[in-house]
């Protein structure tokens, strides 16, 4: 059984209240159940987490490194310029998949840069849960 820790950032705690003719009107609970549904019969056991502050992300990849498969990362607004995140996501063994609901290359110009997406194995954007969605599959083909 392969463990998958999912790590929510800044934010992502008002989906559905939060600007959703960008995000939707699913709420993160929502999203969560549509993971957990997607993932059953699949042999995984997944993780929910979400945090407003960049340290506790770090310390989730940290407390995780050792005792997960992979990690599903959406560092929210860390993802254009948390280099303390990055360096994170490049210290953790486990394969780190960076997702985004929206399409952050099609948004304002600060938005269309990921500073994480070079060290993530991966990145999926743009696709509402379907980036999460994605990225399960991706991480099952490792």
């Amino acid at each position: 059984m392969k463990r998958i820790v999912i790590i929510n950032g800044p934010n992502l705690n008002l989906l559905g209240e939060r600007e959703p003719e960008i995000y939707g009107s699913q709420t993160l609970e929502e999203l969560n159940r549509e993971i957990e549904e997607y993932a059953e019969g699949k042999d995984l056991k997944l993780e929910f987490y979400q945090s407003n502050h960049e340290g506790e992300i770090i310390d989730l990849l940290h407390r995780f490194r050792k005792d997960c498969d992979a990690f599903i990362l959406n560092p929210g607004a860390y993802t254009h310029y948390s280099y303390a995140i990055r360096d994170a996501v490049a210290a953790v063994s486990p394969p780190v998949v960076e997702v985004h609901l929206s399409d952050i290359r099609s948004r304002e110009e600060f938005r269309k840069i990921s500073v994480i997406e070079p060290v993530a194995a991966k990145q999926f954007s743009g696709e509402g849960t379907g980036s999460y969605l994605k990225a399960i599959d991706f991480i099952l083909s490792l």
